[in-house]
This record gives C-alpha cells, sequence and structure tokens, in this order.
C-alpha cells in the first residue's frame, strides 16, 4: 500500500532504500537493483567491458544462466570443472585454463555453499583478470566471516521467489565496492541515459520494480533467522544420514559458512531414490540433469559426453533433499534412511 498510494513504481525510493540496506547487509558499498540475477552477471561484464574476442572462466557445474550472461556479453564461456568434494569451481583448475584472453573468472557459490574466492584470488594474482561472484544462491554466506557479495570485483544476485532472499517475482543486484562500475551499470541498467531522453550508451531495460523492491525490505531483516532454520535443518540431516553406504553428503570447508539454498545428495541410485521418495510423500529436484556443455544451446561449442567428467558424474547423481526454514526434516531423512536400509538387505 506505501508503494501504490507513493504513485511511484520504477526507480523510486523503495529501490534507492533497498538499495542501501542490502549494501549494508553484504557489507560492501553499492547495490544496484537489476531485473534479475542473469541480468546482474550480464551487466557486471558489460560494466567492465567484456565483449568479443574476450574469455570468461566459468563453472563447468552450474545453471545454465552464468554461461548465458557470458554469452550475451559476445565473449566466450570457458568451462572449468568442480572440486569432486564441493561441487564449486576447482580453483587449480582456473590457473591452468586462464589464458592471454582471459578478461575474468565467476565463481559460483552453487547451493549456497561458497567457493573458494580467496584460493581463485590468489591464483589471479596480478592479472587483470575480474573476480565475479554469482552469488544467486548464496544470500548471507560467509567465507572467513566476510559476507558473499564483498569479496570479488562485484557480485550478481538473484531474488527468484525460491531463493533465500526472494522477491513476488524476478529481481536481482549487482553488489561491488567499485565506484565507477556502478555509476557505468545505473546508466546501462536503463536505456543508457543519464538523463531523461540523454542515452550516451546503448544500454538495457533491466530495473528492480519499486513494489518488489518493497517486499524485499520487508523480507531482508529476517534473511539471518531464515539461514539460521535453514542450518538447524541441514544439521540434522548430515547427522542422520552419515554413515549410509552409497551415500555422499555435501562438504563444507573450515573456512565457508553456508546458507543452504539447496541440500544436495549424490548417489548412484539416484533416480531409483527419487522414486522410491516420492512414493513415500517426499518430493526432491535434480540440480542440474544436464550440465551447460551438453545443451543444445551449446552444442556449437563441440563438447560432447565425457568432456568434463566431474561434471557429469555430479549431474547424474545429484537429488535435492526438501530445504526451507522448518522443514520436516526427520521425516524425510527417515524416508533416506529406509531406502539405503532396504538396498543393503
Amino acid at each position: 500500500m506505501r508503494v501504490l498510494d507513493s504513485n511511484w513504481f520504477v526507480l523510486g525510493p523503495e529501490v534507492e532504500a533497498f538499495e542501501q540496506e542490502f549494501a549494508a547487509y553484504c557489507e560492501a558499498k553499492h547495490c544496484l537493483g537489476v531485473g534479475n540475477g542473469l541480468d546482474a552477471l550480464h551487466l557486471i561484464l558489460r560494466g567492465y567491458g567484456i565483449g568479443a574476442g574476450d574469455e570468461v572462466i566459468v563453472p563447468a557445474h552450474t545453471f545454465i544462466a552464468t554461461w548465458l550472461a557470458v554469452t550475451y556479453s559476445g565473449a566466450r564461456p570457458v568451462p572449468v570443472e568442480p572440486d569432486p568434494l564441493t561441487g564449486n569451481i576447482d580453483p587449480t583448475r582456473v590457473a591452468a585454463a586462464i589464458t592471454s584472453k582471459t578478461r575474468a573468472v565467476i565463481a559460483v557459490h552453487l547451493h549456497g555453499q561458497p567457493a573458494d574466492i580467496v584460493a581463485i584470488r590468489q591464483v589471479i594474482g596480478g592479472r587483470h583478470i575480474r573476480l565475479i561472484e554469482d552469488a544467486a544462491q548464496a544470500h548471507g554466506a560467509r567465507v572467513n566471516g566476510s559476507r558473499i557479495g564483498s569479496l570479488g570485483d562485484a557480485a550478481a544476485f538473484s531474488f527468484y521467489p525460491g531463493k533465500n532472499l526472494g522477491a513476488l517475482g524476478d529481481g536481482g543486484a549487482i553488489v561491488s565496492n567499485d565506484p565507477q562500475l556502478i555509476h557505468g551499470l545505473r546508466q546501462l541498467r536503463n536505456y543508457g541515459a543519464v538523463a531523461k531522453y540523454q542515452h550516451e550508451k546503448q544500454g538495457w531495460n533491466s530495473r528492480l520494480d519499486e513494489l518488489q523492491a518493497a517486499f524485499l525490505r520487508c523480507k531482508l531483516p529476517l534473511l539471518d533467522t531464515d539461514n539460521q532454520a535453514r542450518q538447524v535443518a541441514a544439521n540434522h540431516y548430515l547427522a542422520a544420514l552419515a554413515g549410509l553406504p552409497g551415500l555422499i553428503l555435501p562438504t563444507t570447508p573450515a573456512w565457508a559458512s553456508p546458507v543452504w539454498h539447496l541440500f544436495t545428495i549424490r548417489t548412484p541410485q539416484r533416480d531409483t531414490l527419487q522414486a522410491h521418495l516420492k512414493r513415500n510423500g517426499v518430493e526432491t529436484l535434480v540440480h542440474y540433469p544436464t550440465p551447460p556443455h551438453l545443451q543444445g544451446a551449446y552444442r556449437d561449442l563441440g563438447w560432447g559426453a565425457g568432456s568434463f567428467p566431474i561434471s557429469e558424474s555430479w549431474a547424474r547423481q545429484t537429488l535435492s533433499l526438501p530445504m526451507w526454514p522448518g522443514v520436516p526434516c526427520e521425516f524425510v531423512s527417515a524416508a533416506v534412511r529406509s531406502f539405503f536400509v532396504s538396498t543393503t538387505n
């Protein structure tokens, strides 16, 4: 009602207030609201002048939006396999993938588990390579006590309704300590305009709505409490499912504080386990059944089955158990345990 009464629906006081509040939450200097998480990644690349002839290192194991952002910029995605334990991009493989054309590395904090930003920064060293965080699933996560969103050159967030901090529709944000980047992107998100009808750049229309910003402002103060509830559920899963033969549980490094956007297990029996759980009243999802390099959208790049075996293994074996604040994890874990007990007897 506050937004409706204001009669201001695009780029107004609600967006400005949310930008300030979310930047402070991420322990960063600047935030810019945009249309969605993909736009946030794409605009960051554009803002840094990355385009045709450039290479951007991306995880081979990720949602396709990470790759699409690179494609939209005109650059070429260079896939790197994940750490077999965490599923996040492997810093040692990042080092091997860097060439004279590399302009950026996109580190995805997959499933709310922080990527090893510190190690990737060390790999980049003094090169003119941007480190971009794809934080679409990691609102509130920390690395060595520091918030995700403040650790790279810039970070892209999504506020899709299913995220830890979700709007009631699409939305996204760019967070950075780089004032020059934010100044340029403020124009690019709004048709390249410096003022009404004054277009200095060829921009886009990617703006966080006032109404969605207002919803997000209401939900942001609850985010840490919700994330703590997710941690409680994850701890239950980890304890209740430990030691089951043929089941691989998530691995969290000591320096990482995840926010458990997803709780993803792995097993070669994924499909039969999923069917068993469905029969027992537990809905699950597979994130993500086909890696980007095997999607039709990237057939022209020439990668076939076997090109990225670790990513393909994760795609075959992962299953996301129900995860939200207050999830009935006792019921879910009992159903999972019953499957493995029955298959080993």
